[in-house]
């Protein structure tokens, strides 16, 4: 419960650069709060990787009363229930899929990184690098206006948009998911390719 948004973005961020290490091309991928972080470093430094590729990654503040007495009630609630986070239980469209989420948030985590989605917003016009904005347009955790409020302040010229028909949130775990994995793996070669 102490962990906090600057945390998982220095793992993200020692990740990108262990894998730079390893190769000559690094495509970043982020599901959800992983798209987040994603966007977040590549916006700060577009040349540390190759693309970037994100799928239904939060930026648009969430709105409501819960969400406007969220930074009084996290020094009153330790934890909240995924709901009043805005999460819905199992986001997957598929029947006996399961995405392992846990039931309660932390809110002082939570509300950590609900705070950086201003900063985050300012800083996308700066990412340049080849982009594939991937998003569900039954999403019942992030709604598809986040996908498009990236998809129309990134200034890349090399933007790729791909709305997910027959997945919830979980994507990856859904019925597109071999869509995602040919147009990813698409997106990477051509990417690698012309780096």
């Amino acid at each position: 419960m102490s962990t906090r948004y600057e945390d998982w973005r220095g793992e993200v961020s020692d990740g990108i650069a262990r894998l730079a290490a390893r190769t000559d091309r690094v495509i970043a991928l982020g599901l959800s709060m992983g798209g987040t972080l994603v966007l977040d470093l590549v916006s700060q430094d577009p040349k540390r990787v190759a693309g970037a590729v994100v799928i239904n990654t939060p930026v648009l503040d969430r709105k409501g009363i819960l969400v406007k007495l969220a930074p009084f009630l996290e020094h009153v609630l330790p934890l909240v229930p995924a709901s009043a986070a805005g999460l819905a239980r199992n986001d997957i469209a598929k029947p006996g899929m399961n995405e392992l989420a846990y039931s309660w948030v932390p809110a002082k985590s939570g509300n950590s990184l609900v705070r950086e989605f201003p900063r985050i917003r300012k800083q996308l016009p700066n990412l340049d690098c080849p982009i594939l904005v991937a998003y569900s347009r039954a999403d019942h955790s992030v709604p598809p206006e986040n996908s498009q409020a990236i998809l129309r302040a990134v200034r890349s010229a090399d933007v790729t948009e791909l709305p997910l028909e027959r997945s919830y949130h979980v994507a990856t775990l859904d019925y597109d998911l071999e869509l995602i994995e040919e147009r990813v793996a698409a997106f990477a070669d051509r990417v690698a390719a012309k780096a």
